[in-house]
């Protein structure tokens, strides 16, 4: 037995192939699903099973669209009742394929209400369990993406699910699709795999002997939820079109004119590239693994998308991370601004930006999420989440009429709050290559 990983390290996902004898299973695919059927027509795999651990919060999945291509059984627990053909899995109750490999159910709920697991036997020895959301590396899954009135409930019932994946034999591998940076997982876990006697061992939830604590431990602070995933569990009950095409019509500033009044303009260029001269209006989310979600957490669902790119930059990749999470809308690509990049800002290393905190009219805007304030903070400083300035608004303590230095953890995040200040008539500068705990330091080391 085989098992190849495909992680998408923006979402913090991982799917598997599982290879036996020639015979393949692939568990929570991604909705491109290319990668996955490439890679088993490479080995000469026949892909017999596709298994979907539970309705994803956090992306739109490929399940049954990979399952019609290779001609695969879609299975998804029983409870899920999608709308679109596939088996249901029942607790406990084998799937049995050949060459003596058998899949085992386990309901977990806890992530999810429907949400199992599935035990991989190979002539009646466990192997490996691939646990979705549920019992995690260091961690467990989320139990409040369904909302606060679930949450309490939920959280109960991922206390007994983690523990009833305990029980399994020590050897057992343990393969969750969340991991480290999914907003899915309810710490910040380091690994994507590890095994049952490892966690029984170092899994801090596992160690909470009550479910009562144990759910008061999950939800005591809870982390943003980003905005697409209300959009994510819907889809993927009705059914998710396959994959969008990935190339993109190349447009010109003045093409906008003829797109909808509503279309959001993204600037994927680099923070050096984008800060000298972007289109006004647009908004900065440089190209990383984040991309996506990013854009899907921070624009309209259903509206036009414009993106701008440097001529060399991977449309592609952006184009495939949006489609990931169901944003299919891209209207095409300028990588030529030209002369209508009129607007910009500064970029200011640690040392300049310390430096002109000092003077009186300076103000300071901390956009990181709430753990990484809670551990961390500049006295004095505004701090607005990022996201919370898209929908709340930008903090009335801002004064327009003075510049407001932004930061973050290294300059990501900052640089896209300056775009929307500057698109809101502010003066920005941006903190880059570091972030606030840096700046704390330089600031204390000046006293």
């Amino acid at each position: 037995m085989e098992i190849i990983s495909f992680p998408t390290p923006g979402l913090g996902d991982t799917s598997y192939l599982l290879v036996h004898e020639g015979l393949g299973v692939l568990v929570d695919p991604q909705r491109d699903i290319d990668r996955f059927l490439a890679e088993a027509a490479r080995r000469d795999v026949d892909l017999r099973f596709v298994l979907e651990t539970h309705l994803h919060n956090d992306y739109v999945s490929g399940g049954e669209q990979a399952a019609l291509r290779a001609g695969a059984e879609l299975v998804l627990p029983a409870a899920a009742a999608p709308a679109y053909r596939h088996t249901p899995a029942f607790h406990l109750e084998d799937i049995k394929g050949e060459a003596g490999l058998s899949l085992r159910p386990i309901h977990t709920p806890g992530h999810t209400p429907e949400h199992t697991s599935y035990l991989v036997l190979i002539d009646g020895e466990p192997q490996a369990v691939f646990s979705g959301g549920s019992l995690l590396v260091a961690a467990a899954g989320r139990p409040d993406l369904l909302g606060p009135e679930r949450a309490g409930t939920l959280a109960k019932l991922q206390h007994g699910s983690l523990h009833r994946l305990a029980d399994l034999p020590p050897e057992v591998t343990l393969l969750p699709t969340h991991g480290a940076g999914s907003f899915c997982t309810t710490t910040g876990a380091l690994r994507t795999t590890s095994t049952i006697g490892d966690e029984r061992e170092t899994n801090p939830l596992l160690a909470i002997a009550g479910a009562d604590e144990f759910a008061e431990r999950l939800m005591a602070a809870p982390a943003p939820i980003p905005a697409f995933y209300r959009y994510m569990g819907p889809a993927n009950t009705i059914g998710v079109p396959p994959m969008p095409p990935t190339a993109s019509p190349i447009l010109t500033p003045s093409d906008l004119d003829d797109l909808p009044a509503d279309t959001a303009v993204v600037d994927m260029r680099p923070r050096a590239v984008a800060s000298r001269g972007f289109l006004p209006g647009s908004t900065l989310i440089e190209l990383a693994d984040d991309f996506g979600s990013w854009t899907g957490w921070l624009t309209s669902r259903g509206l036009p998308l414009a993106l701008v790119a440097e001529v060399d930059q991977d449309v592609t990749e952006a184009v495939t991370q949006l489609a990931q999470i169901g944003v299919d809308t891209v209207a095409g690509v300028i990588t030529d601004p030209g002369a209508a990049a009129t607007a910009s800002f500064a970029l200011l290393e640690l040392d300049d930006f310390a430096q002109s905190l000092s003077d009186p009219d300076s103000q300071l805007l901390d956009v990181r999420m709430p753990s990484e304030h809670d551990a961390v903070a500049v006295p004095g400083a505004v701090w607005r989440f990022l996201p919370d300035l898209f929908t709340d608004g930008i903090p009335a303590e801002l004064d327009p009429a003075k510049p407001v230095h932004i930061a973050c953890g290294s300059g990501r995040r900052a640089l896209i709050a300056a775009s929307l200040l500057h698109r809101n008539g502010f003066t920005p500068a941006v903190l880059t290559g570091a972030g606030i705990p840096h700046l704390a330091t330089a600031l204390e080391g000046a006293k």
